[in-house]
């Protein structure tokens, strides 16, 4: 079996994609926004993820034989927090720019740092500091110039919804550390998406829209770009470690930017180029402090 380091060039054109294929997604999500449910929108994504993500399986012939598992209450948690990330950044993406939703998802590695070192006693040290610090001055540029306006246009409310969605994300994958240990990658992203598309099926009480064919076929793709994304990323760190990948985040937002300007008329704004430098060096330092610790285990 290839090891991490094998075809490390393919990893980052898998990163690539991924980017590419989760703002895909999050630009259908956006277009019908005004008038889908989040709920909604979390169904019909978590629905159609599940067919790339079986045909993957089946490909790799973990399906169904792969799902068998002896942490249901693991897979419970993890798959709560992920759906419950994924309808906080499906709020978020209504109520900000494509790109600015993408950045404050970017927040995941700085939170799982936070989280190594209050949940796993991982030892508190200059990389998470730095990572820290680092996010928090970018959290800071990008929010704090516009906080008298974006409290009547609703920005404020997408940023911190789009912050929840990282910490929820970052909860749940340091759960994914914890049961990886026994169960297998494919049980993982399959109950994750089982779990979701029955939390988005719960909201149909509150009441949902009536889907026209355009809106339809936009919650289709968001699943199957989705679905295709998570498989991307997969392949991703499988190819190459996350350290080497973290520069490559830049390249991810290129997408979003350019979905902002192409498809919404959104342009960028000044916030957000102070902002991302800043926000991605805290990624970056995050993703060596995890290499730096793979390192000590393989020594």
């Amino acid at each position: 079996m290839d090891s991490l380091q094998d075809k490390p060039t393919l990893g980052i054109w898998l990163r690539i994609l991924s980017g590419l294929l989760f703002t895909g997604m999050l630009v259908c999500i956006k277009a019908v926004s005004d008038e889908v449910p989040v709920g909604q929108s979390v169904f019909f994504r978590s629905l159609f993820a599940l067919l790339p993500i079986m045909v993957f399986l089946m490909i790799r012939r973990e399906f169904p034989g792969g799902l068998a598992t002896r942490r249901p209450l693991g897979h419970a948690l993890r798959s709560g927090l992920g759906a419950a990330a994924m309808f906080a950044s499906f709020a978020a993406v209504a109520l900000l720019p494509v790109a600015e939703a993408t950045l404050l998802a970017q927040l995941t590695p700085v939170f799982m740092a936070v989280g190594g070192v209050l949940l796993l006693g991982e030892r508190f040290s200059f990389y998470r500091a730095g990572a820290i610090l680092l996010a928090l001055a970018g959290m800071a540029v990008l929010v704090l110039p516009g906080l008298n306006a974006s409290s009547e246009s609703g920005l404020m409310t997408g940023y911190v919804l789009g912050a929840l969605s990282a910490l929820l994300t970052a909860g749940a994958l340091l759960t994914v550390r914890r049961i990886s240990r026994t169960e297998t990658a494919a049980s993982i992203a399959f109950y994750f998406i089982l779990v979701s598309a029955l939390a988005g099926l719960a909201t149909l009480p509150l009441g949902w829209a009536a889907l026209d064919t355009k809106a339809l076929w936009l919650l289709v793709l968001s699943g199957l770009f989705g679905g295709a994304a998570h498989i991307a990323m997969t392949l991703a760190l499988r190819y190459a470690e996350a350290s080497r990948l973290a520069p490559f985040e830049y390249i991810a937002l290129i997408w979003p930017v350019a979905a902002d300007w192409v498809l919404f008329g959104i342009p960028v704004s000044s916030n957000f180029l102070l902002a991302l430098p800043l926000m991605l060096s805290g990624v970056a330092l995050a993703a060596l402090e995890g290499r730096r610790f793979r390192q000590l285990l393989r020594r």
